[in-house]
């Protein structure tokens, strides 16, 4: 499977809020942060201006204006003295545009239980929507999703899925099979590695390339990648102990096992670099890490074949796309279960405030600006983009 091939592809074209330096006046430039605060579980949708606190590389901003927003409901709204007085006109854009991306090697039930639950309870008339598989990418316009019932298009979506993850990482998979069959060969376990991550391997330029479709787009960004966790074949202890007794003169054969124990998948990409890029483009991404076992690691009766067990793979790019996550004032859950983890990021997005101020001595720089919100005297779970660049 392509795999990290095709997170970038995901990143190759098409995710919750909409953050955009809105101008108004020559020098006067407003800024605009989706701002979600939790206790706990649940969104606290009673706070008012004054409960906020901004920061814009460490120096406290006045807001000007906030809003309380629902799915695309304006809830409620309130301006500063000075907003009012100056008649400074504040137009949040509360359209939605939809991603689905499905980083998965296998097919889950669970993954077709998610789809069922975005089209009967998530997607609204005007809403778009974006869905990436392994293999393609699948635009739907409101016009599009209109004419059908939700039912028909959720169906044919999961077949198209289903069809989509086996024929995308078809290639990964037989990669995975030839790794296991030639672990103690040296030169082609090291030959089939290669072209294992040179098929994950990430492009930094199809982040900036996804990051600046959606830019572009008004509303809210919300995207939800669906991330099936990465494994390798590795010896079990019993078996790799006797190659190691074998071939205790074999230096080369001793490095070798000794490799196979110490590989780590390596995240190539500027992380931070990243991050800025999406905070900035106001996209909110929801790491949805699924946790269920790939089948390839299975035989016919559902237990790991020996002399070969897997090794988890995912833990370097986990953390990757936590940090992005975290970096736009998106969810992480990791789950077994894609369904479950869909629906608590879905409700745990809906609703949200709208936060605008006009940062103290505005520079176009082209820097990028460290955002900071809190409450005021409270220990509240508060999610939101990390900043913007002056450009």
């Amino acid at each position: 499977m392509k795999k990290l091939i095709f997170v970038l592809c995901f990143l190759a074209v098409c995710i919750t809020s909409i953050p955009q330096e809105i101008q108004h006046e020559a020098v006067a430039v407003n800024i605009e942060v989706p701002v979600r605060v939790f206790k706990g579980d649940t969104f606290i949708d009673n706070l008012t201006m004054n409960d906020f606190e901004i920061y814009e590389d460490g120096v406290l901003q006045k807001v000007e204006a906030v809003y309380l927003i629902k799915k695309t409901d304006i809830i409620k709204e309130e301006k500063s003295t000075a907003a009012r007085e100056s008649k400074k006109i504040f137009t949040p854009k509360v359209s939605r545009h939809f991603v689905l991306l499905f980083e998965v090697q296998d097919y889950l039930p669970k993954l077709g239980e998610a789809i069922d639950e975005f089209f009967s309870s998530v997607i609204t008339p005007g809403d778009t929507l974006t869905v990436m598989t392994p293999m393609k990418t699948y635009n739907f316009k409101k016009e599009a999703l209109e004419k059908l019932p939700e039912k028909e298009i959720a169906s044919q979506l999961k077949s198209k899925l289903k069809k989509d993850t086996r024929m995308g990482n078809a290639e990964y998979i037989s990669l995975l099979k030839k790794l296991k069959a030639n672990l103690t060969n040296r030169l082609e376990y090291s030959m089939l590695l290669s072209r294992l991550e040179t098929i994950r391997s990430i492009n930094e330029n199809k982040f900036q390339r996804f990051a600046d479709f959606l830019k572009e787009k008004p509303g809210q960004k919300n995207v939800f990648l669906f991330y099936q966790k990465e494994i390798l074949p590795q010896l079990d202890n019993k078996t790799l102990m006797q190659l190691m007794s074998i071939n205790m003169d074999d230096i080369s054969f001793q490095f070798h096992l000794q490799d196979l124990l110490l590989y780590k998948r390596a995240v190539t990409f500027d992380i931070e670099k990243v991050k800025r890029i999406f905070a900035d483009s106001s996209i909110s991404i929801n790491f949805l890490y699924l946790t269920k076992m790939p089948l390839v690691a299975f035989a016919d009766d559902g237990k790991p074949p020996s002399p070969t067990s897997w090794m988890e793979q995912s833990g370097d790019v986990f953390s990757a796309f936590k940090e992005m996550s975290d970096a736009t004032g998106g969810f992480t859950y990791s789950s077994a279960n894609a369904a479950a983890s869909f629906k608590r990021a879905v409700s745990a997005s809906e609703n949200y405030y709208l936060l605008y101020y006009s940062p103290k001595d505005y520079k176009s720089d082209s820097k990028f600006k460290n955002i900071k919100v809190k409450i005021k005297g409270k220990k509240y779970k508060v999610l939101h983009r990390a900043g913007y660049i002056a450009d």
